[in-house]
């Protein structure tokens, strides 16, 4: 496929060494080196970036890879892992030192890239209509009726235009002589594209001027090669198609590139749970109702997508999609069942198919495999198993590969006894030495083993590659398995150019406003939801805090023992709202509050806590972050990393200082959608939420401020703090805080943006704009609701409230306090059934007057 040597340059005559940065790179004996020809020889199309980066020095380079993975970061980028602790708070690895590809050997490359998928392709409609493959035996029949990946419901459905694969990911690596051998393929989901764009943006903002010189050519121009395929794989609709990216959800590994790739690609990001098929045609639950799908482009493993005539577990796909695409009513890309092909043991079959299939020499080698269903390759396998990589042939819960040299006797006594007991279930292939591309290690430069992942895209009459790929590399050179699961890094792949660079880009130019949706219609009523609940939490989030922050407040500077009558109020009141335990107000002291509130602020398991309260706002955001913009996601990225714990015991000073900084983040954010967000019905729902939770909030507490100082004379100013009224308080009366006034402030007063009767008029407002459904052209049910607490509010005679002498909240006040809960709580219920549910005859139960 390729010379362990450039074309026409001898490794002896370059008389060009590498200095600087890399003076001290050494390779790995008998691996192939991607940079050197020899040691301290470069190879002629890394000079260029040789020499540049000899030029910046240790220091620099490690500055500026500081700055692309603060990017990453600060963008969000992240890899779920799902063993690891970190969980979504796993930034994406990325070295700062590229992978160079010179322009010939990816001709050559292409080539044999462009041929594999159709070779694919064609394999795959065969097994899947006709399998002449089979009958002739070509194939044996255990290698696909064996495969959990063949869908048997799948047979005879014609993919639109005839595609069987839209998007094939190809793993690559060179064997010691510079050859390039196939380890994989990746035909029903393929992953990686979304990162090598985030990895090539964060590297071109970081080296600008390398990027240039070394003419990289740049992958916009596959993407829009995907985007127009996928246009023209509708079913009908073809000027104006709904193309949806479909994502397993947050929880998925890649879920970031999920989101990126729809908000890139221009798609509107859905789960199975937004999509439902009538009449064999697949809908989007919008906030309108139900919407036509043309093309779904799929993220979902085959046998996840259609609970009913697939895998009847799944939660995650949608029930009747099979049918609505045997229909041909929907395109699938992939179309579903194509994970056939991504077994192993194909790899053994492929030169014999190429030929047969297409008159033609297979010219990307696959690595050496033999598949343990044949007698000859199975005893063959059991001969040499010390030399071999076993893996097994078809998905499994463990797809973990046994290295035979580091194996045991009794190891290899067990897995032989093991492939003999299912032998179509495995494969063993020749282990390879990957070869080694140069990677930063904090002070140096060092070869580690890596695998590249390139794509290739169906065009209709043809196909696409990108010029570059996702290259990951191990943490160790002694590493046999390169995987981002267990720990991987990445690097961006740079494909030079002799010719003109195109500066096609499908990224947006910064404005000022950033549209988060382009039409109403287009907002699927779980985003509905989930923005209607991140607006909900965002505000617990800052309720919480601030009612925290007054009590920290008080503790903060108290050298006495026993706590003064007004941290006693507050901790009373944090009881009856279920913050605190009972027990911890009787007899309070301040060390006993301190414990309580400290854990208020820092225990994640603890229901109310800042922390609890975080991680349900975190994944709401997670949920709907496609439709964030890159500046909101950095401030949520700062409002996360602001509340980091850091070990030991926390002063109570630091957690003010803390509460005060989250204050601030929580206002950047919210100041972020108001600026920023279209008045839309995403924003709409996003601003419903708030405005409920503030109101819900105000009530709650001041009802519970109210049961434990009727008089108030310990928890008014207090309550003023809460609701961040101090100052308009002391500007309307100059004169400390009276019941009566202070009701009128936070309740009455809609010239307050903290009142009630101001978050009721936003309400209102909000509520007239709510979009008719085709469930209902006009609902009724939140208007009316807000209506009728705004009636009861305006009729209240708060001046009539007891004296400060009174022993006892006023019956008429905690009724007052109770109704408007109710309005609300049955609002809030409203808009759930009505927009979210997309169910017909769900009747409004009557609230529980709780006072949490």
């Amino acid at each position: 496929m390729s010379d362990p040597k450039p074309p026409g340059i001898d490794a002896a005559d370059s008389q060009t060494q590498s200095n600087g940065l890399f003076a001290d790179y050494s390779p790995i004996p008998g691996v192939y080196d991607e940079m050197l020809v020899a040691p301290g020889n470069p190879r002629p199309h890394w000079l260029p970036l040789d020499q540049a980066l000899g030029r910046l020095g240790r220091d620099e380079l490690q500055s500026r890879s500081d700055t692309a993975q603060q990017f990453l970061r600060e963008n969000g980028v992240t890899y779920n892992v799902y063993s690891d602790a970190q969980g979504f708070e796993r930034t994406w690895g990325l070295d700062p030192l590229p992978l160079l590809i010179s322009h010939e050997e990816w001709s050559r490359l292409e080539a044999g890239l462009i041929q594999r998928t159709h070779l694919l392709s064609v394999i795959l409609g065969d097994l899947y209509d006709g399998q002449r493959l089979l009958h002739e035996q070509h194939l044996p029949p255990a290698l696909v009726f064996a495969n959990p990946a063949f869908l048997r419901p799948c047979c005879g459905i014609q993919p639109l235009r005839n595609i069987r694969i839209f998007l094939h990911a190809v793993d690559l690596t060179r064997g010691p002589d510079g050859q390039w051998w196939v380890l994989a393929d990746r035909t029903q989901a393929p992953s990686g594209a979304g990162y090598a764009v985030v990895n090539r943006i964060a590297l071109s903002r970081v080296f600008p001027d390398e990027f240039r010189d070394c003419r990289v050519q740049r992958l916009a121009a596959f993407f829009q090669v995907a985007r127009d395929t996928l246009r023209r794989l509708a079913p009908t609709n073809r000027d104006n198609p709904n193309v949806v990216l479909l994502t397993p959800g947050e929880y998925n590994e890649t879920y970031f590139e999920h989101a990126y790739l729809a908000r890139y690609l221009g798609l509107p990001l859905v789960e199975g749970g937004d999509l439902t098929v009538r009449d064999r045609r697949v809908y989007i639950k919008t906030l309108q109702g139900l919407r036509p799908v043309d093309v779904i482009l799929r993220r979902l493993d085959d046998s996840f997508c259609d609970p009913l005539e697939l895998r009847g577990d799944s939660i995650l796909g949608v029930p009747g999609l099979v049918e609505a695409a045997r229909a041909g009513q929907v395109a699938v890309a992939n179309p579903l069942g194509s994970g056939l092909v991504e077994t192993p043991a194909l790899l053994a079959f492929l030169p014999v198919l190429c030929k047969h299939l297409l008159g033609e020499e297979l010219k990307l080698p696959s690595v050496a495999t033999w598949w343990c269903g044949q007698k000859r390759e199975r005893e063959y396998v059991a001969e040499h198993l010390q030399e071999l990589v076993i893996k097994r042939a078809f998905p499994s819960a463990s797809n973990e590969p046994f290295f035979g040299r580091a194996m045991d006797a009794e190891q290899r006594e067990a897995l032989l006894a093991e492939v003999a007991a299912w032998p179509q279930g495995f494969v063993g292939q020749q282990e390879l030495a990957l070869s080694t591309a140069p990677a930063w290690c904090r002070d140096r430069v060092a070869p580690r083993p890596m695998v590249l992942r390139v794509f290739v895209c169906a065009t209709g009459d043809g196909y696409h590659v990108m010029p570059g790929g996702l290259t990951r590399v191990s943490l160790d050179e002694d590493d046999r398995v390169v995987s981002t699961q267990s720990g991987g890094s990445s690097k961006d792949t740079w494909v030079l150019t002799d010719g003109p660079v195109s500066t096609l880009t499908l990224l947006k130019p910064p404005a000022p406003v950033i549209r988060i949706e382009r039409r109403a219609s287009e907002v699927p009523s779980r985003i509905a939801d989930n923005l209607f609940w991140l607006g909900r939490y965002t505000e617990r989030l800052e309720d919480t805090i601030r009612l925290l922050r007054v009590a920290v407040a008080r503790l903060a500077g108290e050298s006495v023992a026993e706590a003064p009558p007004e941290l006693a109020a507050l901790m009373q009141m944090l009881a009856l709202l279920d913050l605190v335990p009972a027990s911890a107000a009787d007899h309070i002291s301040i060390a006993r509050a301190e414990k309580h509130l400290l854990l208020l602020i820092y225990q994640a398991s603890r229901f109310g806590s800042v922390r609890e309260v975080l991680n349900r706002l975190r994944h709401n955001a997670f949920v709907v972050r496609d439709r964030f913009t890159a500046d909101t996601w950095r401030i949520f990225n700062r409002l996360q990393m602001d509340a980091r714990v850091r070990p030991g015991r926390i002063p109570v000073t630091e957690s003010l200082a803390l509460l005060n900084t989250l204050i601030l983040d929580l206002a950047a954010f919210n100041g972020m959608a108001m600026e920023n967000m279209t008045r839309g019905h995403g924003w709409l729902f996003l601003e419903i939420g708030r405005r409920l939770e503030r109101s819900l909030h105000l009530l709650t507490v001041l009802r519970a401020a109210l049961r434990v100082d009727p008089a108030g004379q310990f928890l008014l100013e207090p309550m003023l703090e809460i609701a961040d009224s101090v100052m308009t308080y002391r500007r309307s009366y100059y004169a400390r805080p009276q019941l009566s006034g202070v009701l009128d402030l936070i309740l009455m007063d809609n010239t307050n943006p903290r009142s009630l009767a101001f978050q009721l008029d936003a309400l209102a407002g909000h509520a007239a704009e709510l979009p008719a459904t085709s469930e209902s052209p006009a609902p009724r049910s939140t208007p009316k609701l807000l209506k009728q607490a705004t009636r009861r509010l305006r009729a209240a005679n708060l001046r009539a409230s007891p004296k400060n002498a009174a022993s006892q909240v006023s019956p008429e006040l905690d009724a007052l306090l109770g109704g408007l809960l109710d309005d609300l709580r049955a609002a809030s219920d409203a808009v759930t059934v009505h927009y979210f549910t997309h169910a017909e005859g769900v009747q409004l139960q009557p609230q529980q007057d709780s006072l949490p």
